[in-house]
């Protein structure tokens, strides 16, 4: 039986499901939802890129910061948890540039926090046997390092509103003539309660989503915490960005063509929007996070000397490549920093330890 079909009879027996629930099966059902599925999903046969598949570049450098936060907290044994690692590559990455720091590396502990089954198996296949992988980060206990995510949060099913008269939820229906179909209802108390605590007035008309799970997910972390930080790279904004936008932003992505068709192609594309990082600064502050410092990927890059290894690269022979692949180098490079560079944001969070210096946050900018 197809996604699609599964999705079907779930409604015509449980009746109009919320966008969330769709979005969470559309996403994460078990073998068939697009993330839980064998389906290539990088590169030129996937449907989008991501920094780590661009360049082995991104991963040394957040590398670079992680080695400040283990200096920041006293050259201890140090953990890395991260949330999320898709192929592995950032991981890999990582490692391979703190594999030249035995001090740190001789006592990393580097975990996987990993939903999908098919996912885990390929990061197996391609990581170290320093790489454990778990269910959750209470299984590791209090941890004293980093937490961290690389496009994980704009991947939590949302949530659909529409602001009318009152604040209306988007539930999603079925009709056997027409096929699938949005119903409206009135939303719950914890939707309305999320705008209210982050001071947020939607325009009448207003179409977009509400991340719940996000604000669960840096909770989540923050009780998992000893001395430690979070670093969340993906692509979003504040609230008042976010919200004084005249629509919402969730987006999908097929064969690396975008569309506004969540209702198409169901678990053979992925399904995301834009987070707001206003939610994981406010709620990582009641469980006890501070924050460090918000700010684009292009200048988190810089501040951690870009400059620097791109001048290397040049002199280890980059200007004598053959000009194929010199230019899908520079392309790679490009990407990484001007289309990626200005979309993403990074946000460091820290817990039980003071403030420090961090390279990667010299541009940091206010989260409004």
């Amino acid at each position: 039986m197809s996604l699609s079909s599964i999705v079907i009879d779930r409604i015509q027996k449980e009746g109009a499901l919320s966008f969330h629930d769709f979005m969470e099966m559309a996403l994460y059902y078990p073998g068939e939802g697009y993330y839980t599925s064998a389906r290539e999903k990088l590169g030129a046969p996937g449907d989008f890129y991501t920094s780590p598949y661009l360049t082995s570049l991104f991963g040394e450098m957040l590398a670079g910061q992680l080695e400040e936060m283990w200096i920041a907290l006293g050259r201890v044994p140090f953990t890395i948890v991260e949330y999320g690692a898709g192929t592995g590559l950032l991981c890999r990455d990582i490692l391979r540039r703190l594999s030249t720091n035995r001090a740190l590396y001789d006592h990393l502990h580097y975990y996987i926090i990993e939903k999908s089954d098919t996912m885990r198996e390929r990061e197996r296949a391609l990581l170290s046997d320093k790489v454990r992988w778990v269910g959750s980060i209470g299984e590791i206990g209090p941890v004293t390092g980093c937490v961290l995510s690389n496009e994980l949060v704009d991947n939590l099913a949302v949530h659909q509103v529409i602001m009318a008269e009152e604040l209306m939820e988007v539930f999603v229906g079925y009709d056997e003539g027409g096929g699938f179909r949005e119903v409206l209802r009135p939303a719950g108390e914890e939707l309305r309660d999320y705008l209210g605590q982050l001071g947020v007035k939607m325009q009448p008309g207003y179409r977009g989503e509400i991340n719940l799970e996000a604000t669960k997910w840096i909770q989540e972390v923050a009780a998992g915490m000893g001395k430690a930080f979070v670093m969340t790279i993906d692509y979003g904004c504040s609230s008042s960005v976010l919200y004084g936008k005249k629509e919402g932003t969730l987006v999908c992505y097929h064969e690396h063509r975008l569309n506004h068709s969540p209702f198409s192609f169901i678990g053979e594309q992925d399904i995301t929007s834009h987070v707001n990082f206003s939610a994981l600064d406010y709620w990582g502050r009641k469980g006890g996070l501070e924050c460090c410092g918000y700010t684009t990927q292009a200048h988190f890059l810089q501040g951690l000397g870009l400059a620097h290894h791109l001048r290397q690269m040049e002199t280890a022979g980059l200007k004598d490549l053959d000009p194929a692949t010199r230019q899908r180098r520079l392309w790679q490079l490009r990407t990484l920093l001007l289309d990626m560079g200005q979309k993403f944001k990074v946000l460091i969070q820290r817990k039980g330890t003071g403030w420090a210096p961090l390279s990667g946050m010299q541009f940091a900018q206010g989260l409004g």
